[in-house]
């Protein structure tokens, strides 16, 4: 990875985890809400995780990593589970797809030392 690569990468990844911190969240209210507040709650972690996989999609096309590939099937998992009508079980594919991301940042952030920039 090239450090031009690296600095899209960890800032791409920051921001990812955060919607990704979000939208686990989410799913976690998700399961103690009442059962009439449940469809309203949906669409909002539905849009969430939405937004993410777009965003990953990006990142993968501005710099390829392997691993955006794996944190991609995560997410499209967890939207099969919403879509399913058990958005309360996406929480864990959404958590795998976390570590996956911080993993990806972690690798971005020490090239980005070994070059000295941070």
């Amino acid at each position: 990875m090239n450090t031009a690569d690296a600095i899209t990468t960890f800032s791409q990844s920051e921001k990812i985890k955060g919607g990704l911190i979000w939208a686990t969240q989410a799913v976690e209210l998700f399961k103690a809400l009442p059962e009439a507040d449940k469809p309203g709650a949906e669409k909002i972690i539905r849009s969430l995780v939405d937004m993410i996989g777009s965003e990953i999609l990006i990142c993968n096309k501005t710099a390829p990593n392997e691993l955006w590939l794996e944190v991609e099937k995560n997410i499209d998992t967890a939207m099969v589970m919403i879509n399913s009508n058990v958005a309360h079980e996406a929480g864990y594919h959404l958590t795998q797809a976390l570590t996956q991301v911080t993993t990806i940042g972690q690798r971005s952030m020490t090239i980005l030392k070994d070059d000295g920039l941070l």
